[in-house]
């Protein structure tokens, strides 16, 4: 169990998936704005980087490293057990962690590969929204925002990627439905759909993508901290306001309309 000095005057942030690309960007940014921020992911070696970066750049939020797989239920548990000990509070759930797969048709696809995206990028979302729901509900104020991370694949799929466009597909129902739920407690709930956000998951989206015509194409991207301005913006509304869904994309990247 680690061991922390109790700090109840700051917001409470947790960031799934804290350890690479958006995940990491938008923990750092919640730390500068003086959250304390709770960093899960699988890999604890990587969401440690996270937390000295964080040290290193002297943010005014605390970081706490926490070994979590999204998709098994008692690591979950495990995680919002040790917010409740050490905070009793949680303001912010970023449900970020999800992977992709490789590039098949639906007939090559394995099914086991099948069931590996659907169980991070779907069950451990719900389980994330699921406890920090009920954390949100009980606390004292009430309420809290969560913002899933969606993608452009919730709304127009890239070739050769059924498993992770119905994944996401899947999360824009789930937004909707917690917002809807969560009216009455102060629950708020957001998609965030990002496209073409330059990190190392899509480095090689500078060296060409395949697109639906059949042949691969160089593709724009944005820095990844206009994400984090986004995420910022948004935690920083009151409880009486809400950004249901937002896109936030490299301009000229292939999604509007036909290109």
């Amino acid at each position: 169990m680690i061991k922390l000095k109790k700090k109840i005057n700051n917001k409470v942030a947790i960031v799934t998936g804290a350890g690479s690309g958006i995940g990491k960007a938008v923990a750092l940014g919640l730390a500068k704005e003086g959250l304390d921020v709770y960093l899960a992911g699988r890999k604890k070696e990587k969401l440690t980087i996270t937390k000295q970066q964080s040290i290193k750049e002297n943010n005014r939020g605390g970081c706490y490293v926490v070994k979590c797989d999204v998709s098994k239920e008692m690591d979950v548990k495990k995680l919002f057990f040790l917010i409740q000990k050490q905070h009793r509070r949680l303001d912010l759930l970023f449900n970020n962690a999800g992977i992709g797969m490789y590039s098949k048709t639906i007939d090559e696809i394995k099914f086991e590969d099948w069931k590996k995206v659907i169980n991070i990028n779907i069950n451990g979302m719900f389980l994330c929204a699921k406890y920090a729901y009920q954390m949100m509900k009980k606390q004292r104020p009430k309420g809290g925002r969560i913002i899933n991370n969606g993608s452009i694949s919730a709304f127009s799929p890239r070739p050769k990627s059924a498993a992770y466009t119905t994944s996401k597909h899947a999360i824009t129902g789930l937004t909707k439905s917690l917002a809807l739920d969560g009216r009455k407690d102060k629950i708020l709930c957001s998609q965030i759909d990002i496209g073409n956000a330059l990190t190392p998951l899509t480095k090689t989206f500078t060296k060409g993508v395949m697109q639906s015509h059949g042949s691969k194409q160089i593709e724009p991207t944005m820095n990844v901290e206009n994400i984090v301005e986004l995420i910022v913006l948004m935690q920083n509304l009151p409880l009486n306001t809400n950004i249901l869904n937002t896109t936030i994309m490299a301009n000229n990247m292939p999604y509007v309309g036909r290109g």
